[in-house]
């Protein structure tokens, strides 16, 4: 990328003021993408969307949260973009309950890439676009860019927090799910298993039941729901 496009694109994050919502905004306007979004993620789960550009780029957020797969999950994990041009395309299918959820909302083509700070790996960017295709060279590169410019926003939002506290930014701005933390830590002890595990557990009673995830963790939280 040359020098002048990465001035473009911190001036235009910087521009009308900082905040978690202002990323998603300007990766997907300088992508050129439908939509954008930024997942924050820890260990093997997801922690909750810091932002998202449009109603659909929260939706697959949520998905990807609730599903536990999609691209952001992948990025993350494998710590390299995830990039699939078609959905709909013939043995695209590589998310089989993402996918389908994905479609119906309108996504046709989605990119994940990770978060890191050197070894700090933090979550990953979500790009979606409405129809298929796949990025050119300068795309994939100008992502790469403003995945790092992320990264390095998210933790300056949260420098100089309490320990164990969100920055003011991240917690005025983000969609992280606490009640699902808390749920996840309750189904551990009830059934002794890895937190890991419960989310998994919650993930497929919430599917079962065809009910958002959210409230599935918040009968537990409340009392309403056990699992042991």
């Amino acid at each position: 990328m040359a020098c002048h496009r990465l001035l473009r694109i911190l001036a235009r994050i910087e521009d009308g003021g900082p905040g978690p919502a202002r990323l998603c905004e300007v990766s997907a306007d300088l992508m050129a993408m439908t939509g954008a979004g930024i997942m924050l993620m820890s260990g093997e789960v997801p922690r909750g969307s810091v932002c998202s550009s449009n109603e659909v780029s929260a939706l697959i957020e949520d998905l990807q949260y609730t599903l536990g797969e999609g691209p952001c999950v992948d990025a993350y994990r494998q710590d390299r973009p995830i990039l699939e041009a078609d959905l709909a395309a013939r043995g695209a299918a590589r998310w089989a309950a993402f996918t389908p959820e994905a479609l119906a909302a309108g996504a046709r083509a989605v990119f994940g890439f990770p978060l890191h700070v050197g070894a700090v790996r933090l979550g990953a960017l979500n790009l979606y676009r409405d129809r298929p295709g796949p990025l050119d060279d300068d795309q994939h590169a100008d992502a790469l860019v403003l995945a790092g410019v992320a990264a390095r926003a998210v933790l300056a939002m949260q420098a100089g927090a309490p320990p164990g506290r969100l920055g003011t930014e991240l917690e005025g701005g983000a969609d992280l799910r606490f009640v699902v933390h808390q749920a996840s830590g309750m189904v551990s002890a009830q059934l002794d298993v890895s937190v890991g595990e419960a989310l998994i557990r919650l993930r497929a009673h919430a599917f079962a039941d065809h009910r958002p995830l959210d409230e599935v963790a918040q009968d537990v939280v409340g009392g309403r729901l056990r699992f042991a």
